[in-house]
Parts: structure tokens; sequence; C-alpha cells
């Protein structure tokens, strides 16, 4: 679990998740992050009753990178307003296919949940029921049969990134729920929550936090490399 942490204070403690850890409990019953970092909190600095832990955001199960956890109420109550104002810059990272698309480009579709395929319908006009779903990507490098894309999030919908970028005609690699041609062999998708930049919700000071990618993966090792 040590390893994993990219950013501890008093207030606030950041995780770069693995692929396939669950960022809090699901009916699948798998022990989540949340678990786990209170467990270990509990041990390291020997606490004896509960450990206060707060989720401020989630990210997919089959996604990588930075999740931030709050350690007191009042940075949980803070942040989870400031990511509702869209306080809390969040920048990612896909590998797709290398199809031709646009160098970068802003997209505006409207989103839908499925609850009962937890999939996410994508409209190109306002439609009942639909929540405007707005990214901007750019290709940053060009492997020999992928492209990287960075991608700053404006809203912040249910498989909003996944689903935006399928509808484009780029799927993300792995990503079979929308449209990838096949599975990663560690189940994950090619998703990485890359960046966070907020402001400190206790200190004020402005807080920027980068997650290195997935080392087991060649791909991502790729993308990494200068």
């Amino acid at each position: 679990m040590e390893e994993q942490i990219v950013y501890e204070d008093n207030h606030l403690l950041v995780i770069n998740k693995k692929v396939g850890q669950l960022v809090q409990g699901d009916k699948t019953g798998d022990e989540s992050l949340l678990d786990s970092i209170k467990n270990f909190i509990k041990i390291r600095d020997g606490k004896p009753g509960n450990v206060f832990l707060g989720l401020v955001h989630r990210i997919d199960r089959p996604t990588s990178g930075l999740v931030i956890y709050a350690k007191t109420s009042k940075a949980l109550s803070r942040l989870t307003q400031m990511v509702k104002n869209r306080e809390v810059k969040k920048t990612y990272w896909a590998v797709v296919g290398k199809e031709i698309i646009p160098q970068s480009q802003r997209l505006i579709h409207y989103l839908k949940k499925n609850e009962k395929n937890n999939k996410a319908s994508v409209f190109t006009k306002v439609t009942e029921g639909a929540k405007e779903s707005i990214l901007t990507y750019t290709v940053i490098k060009t492997l020999d049969n992928y492209l990287l894309l960075e991608i700053d999030l404006e809203t912040g919908r249910h498989h909003q990134i996944r689903a935006q970028l399928s509808k484009t005609g780029v799927p993300i690699k792995g990503d079979l729920k929308y449209g990838a041609p096949r599975s990663n062999p560690d189940g994950g998708i090619n998703l990485h929550a890359r960046k966070l930049e907020f402001v400190h919700p206790v200190t004020k000071e402005n807080i920027v936090i980068t997650a290195p990618v997935p080392q087991n993966d060649a791909i991502w090792r790729a993308c990494e490399e200068n």
C-alpha cells in the first residue's frame, strides 16, 4: 500500500490506483482501497479506534491512476464541494487505436446512464434524461499501432471518457464494453488518471500531483518514454 501513496498530509491522501482495484466497496464484496487504506493507517500510525477516511471522487475499476481520499471531515466536505464546482482539474491519459482523428478536439455529447448494463448511452443532441458531457483531447504521442491522448475533463459523468471516445470512433484499448476489439491481459483498460491540480482545502496551497503509468504494461511504458 505504501508504494501507492503519491501524496499525504494531515488532511489528504492521494493514491495511484492499480487496474482492478475498487475505490470503495460494491456488490462484489471484494476488498476496496478505502478499507485497505484504513487498515494500513491504523497499523502504521498505531491508532486504537476507527480511522476516518472519506472518498472524494471515483474512478472506474478497470482504470488506473489518481484518487483522492480525505483524512478529516473538514477536508472531505470542502473537497467534495470543490469537485462539484469543477475546481479540481483532472487530466487523463488514454491509449486508443491509430485512427485518423483531429490532433485536438473538444467533444460535447449527452450521456445517459443505463443502470441495467452499467453503461452510458451517448447522444449528439439534447436528450431527455441525458447530461451534457464535455472533454477536450489532444494527441500527445504516436506509437506504432496506437495514439496517446491527453484528456481534460470539463464534466465528470459516468464512464464519460470511455463513452465519448468510443462515440468518436476511437474506443480505449482493452475497453470491450465500449467497442475495443479485444481485452487487455490484466482485464483493465488503458485509461489512466494522470494528473490532479487543486487548491488545498485547508492550507490553500496549490497542489499538482502526477501519477506514473502502470509499469507492467509495455504500451504504457512506451507512452512515458521520451
